[in-house]
């Protein structure tokens, strides 16, 4: 054995396996040969042009959908080796849960939603899910990428049981996807799922403090009075009095995330032995989430994300260029569902070929696989005259 794994982590030996079969690998086991997979994979690299709250043209320095993954399976990864799980699954996990991000973050979500409203919806966390299981075209021998049952799972269960969602139109992908192989949807998935779930959690709250204040949209002196990220910073001053606003932002991140850790390590401890988990199948069956915040965290990071809410997400800066990228897609959308044959040859012969339901699909799959960058050049050549002679 590896490691000393906890009774209720996870073991690639004892994978449910793949939906299509394969020969076991020589050189990896099950979960890490998803992750690279998942590494691999054509959506993971437009991650890195992909806006998690800037668009990516605006700065080198803010955090993409990619840079954000990384750190949220770093995290994770770190979380699984301490509470004693599989560290390969959860890091897996980690990497692709934003796969599904169409372009220009929420904002380019919010109007996917908008103009899907007839056609059932657009979902991120099903636009992933999606991905994995049909949309990556890399194997001869099936669809998507055949990761193992465990992590599709947790792909798409990592924030809990998701049977309640499935007569939403936009959930009909899980509905519809592979009967008979019960992804137990109204169960939790793994720990390692949860430690996913909840890295996120801790890296977007950590890095959206710090490229809010890299942005000029508040200051360091703006957070003192806000919990959790003041006592951390008042504690970085008095032990670094001379060292300048720079270094003390980067070292207040670096506690905060270390403060944020080992409230979930002792939380989730508490809960494990308060609910008697002994095995995978109590994890699944449990009554609440496992891997989780305390209640005096919980209630920290309430007042935290009310702060970056007034004063980043909806500052008039990140208002102005939500506002473009909706108009951007939505403009996009309207002119590909007229006009299929503007798209390319690969996403214009299934949006003519269908009906309006499958066009509206294949207009929606084509452009949530687009980066910001790519989003933007496209939408000049579309309706910019002067461009779209040069093509």
């Amino acid at each position: 054995m590896i490691q000393d794994r906890a009774p209720y982590a996870e073991y690639p030996e004892h994978s449910r396996g793949r939906l299509s079969p394969e020969p076991i690998s020589r050189t990896r086991n099950a979960f890490a040969r998803d992750r690279d997979r998942i590494i691999h994979a054509t959506a993971f690299r437009r991650l890195k042009e992909k806006t998690q709250v800037f668009v990516a043209h605006e700065g080198d320095h803010y955090r993409t959908r990619l840079t954000h993954s990384l750190e949220v399976a770093q995290i994770a990864r770190s979380l699984a080796h301490a509470l004693r799980l599989d560290t390969d699954l959860a890091e897996t996990i980690a990497l692709a849960h934003d796969l599904g991000h169409p372009p220009f973050g929420h904002a380019g979500e919010d109007e996917l939603q908008a103009c899907m409203a007839a056609w059932g919806g657009f979902d991120h966390n099903v636009q992933t899910f999606r991905v994995v299981t049909r949309l990556e075209e890399r194997y001869p021998q099936f669809d998507g990428l055949n990761l193992s049952w465990e992590t599709v799972e947790g792909v798409i269960k990592h924030n809990g049981p998701v049977s309640h969602r499935l007569d939403e139109p936009s959930w009909k992908a899980i509905a519809d996807y592979a009967p008979g192989w019960d992804l137990r949807l109204d169960s939790f998935a793994s720990l390692e799922a949860q430690a996913a779930a909840i890295a996120d959690d801790i890296a977007y709250n950590n890095h959206d403090v710090d490229d809010g204040v890299q942005a000029g949209l508040f200051t360091l002196n703006d957070l003192m009075d806000v919990p959790l990220i003041g006592p951390v910073l008042q504690g970085v001053r008095a032990d670094w009095p001379d060292i300048d606003e720079r270094m003390t932002r980067i070292e207040a991140v670096r506690r905060m995330i270390g403060v944020m850790v080992e409230d979930v390590l002792a939380e989730t401890g508490r809960r494990l032995e308060a609910d008697n988990i002994r095995s995978t199948e109590d994890v699944r069956t449990a009554s609440r989430t496992l891997v989780a915040f305390s209640p005096a965290m919980l209630a920290d990071l309430g007042v935290l994300r009310k702060f970056l809410f007034e004063r980043m997400y909806r500052h008039y800066r990140v208002n102005r260029t939500r506002s473009q990228a909706r108009r951007i897609l939505s403009e996009m959308f309207n002119l590909f569902m007229a006009e299929p044959e503007t798209m390319p040859t690969e996403w214009s012969k299934p949006a003519r070929d269908g009906d309006e339901t499958k066009r509206a699909r294949a207009v929606c799959d084509y452009i949530a696989g687009m980066t910001d960058r790519y989003a933007i050049e496209e939408h000049k050549k579309l309706f910019s005259l002067d461009l779209a002679l040069d093509l």
